[in-house]
């Protein structure tokens, strides 16, 4: 369990969403795969797991992977008002550190923040910030980060800055997935 210290700051979320299943078609740059029927199918699943734990962000950060970018637009729907999104390039293929660095960017006045890109960084990310996780999180996360997974990382911090490898608890882990019609 995370501790607040005096002058902490706010309680915060970094709550990380890999992209949902993309299809591999011939001749298309991987920066241009579109979603898989699969992943048209979990993405809202997504959207509304997270509007089910009550925690909708105040802001996302997405990458600017068709994938991803199609990712959010399904998640998003399924909320009455989407937070507002930016897309940045940084996210694409980021390392930890590189993601940790975009993330340190976000304003003070954002408590919970989306962010959606792809693996390996993001579990590698989660890995380095969650010192602890709630029941069996850490090593469902250490085994697999799949497509359309959701972490919710908690933190107390003044500002984004502040997050640190190590600063936070992995509190929860959810890998929702739409049904087949």
């Amino acid at each position: 369990m995370i501790e607040r210290a005096a002058g902490a700051g706010p309680l915060r979320r970094l709550v990380v969403l890999r992209h949902a299943k993309s299809a591999w078609p011939l001749d298309v740059a991987d920066h241009d795969r579109p979603l898989a029927p699969r992943g048209r199918r979990d993405a809202p699943a997504a959207g509304q797991a997270l509007a089910e734990a009550g925690g909708l962000p105040d802001l996302a950060l997405c990458s600017t992977a068709v994938r991803a970018r199609r990712t959010w637009e399904l998640a998003a729907a399924e909320w009455g008002t989407p937070p507002p999104v930016r897309y940045d390039r940084r996210l694409y293929a980021a390392s930890p550190a590189g993601l940790l660095a975009v993330v340190h960017e976000v304003s003070a006045e954002v408590e919970t923040l989306l962010l959606i890109g792809h693996n390996p960084g993001l579990e590698e990310l989660i890995l380095a910030l969650a010192d602890d996780g709630v029941d069996d999180t850490l090593e469902r996360v250490r085994t697999k980060f799949p497509t359309s997974a959701i972490a919710v990382l908690s933190w107390y911090g003044t500002t984004w800055r502040a997050l640190t490898p190590g600063a936070a608890l992995l509190t929860s882990l959810t890998v929702p997935r739409g049904a087949k019609k």
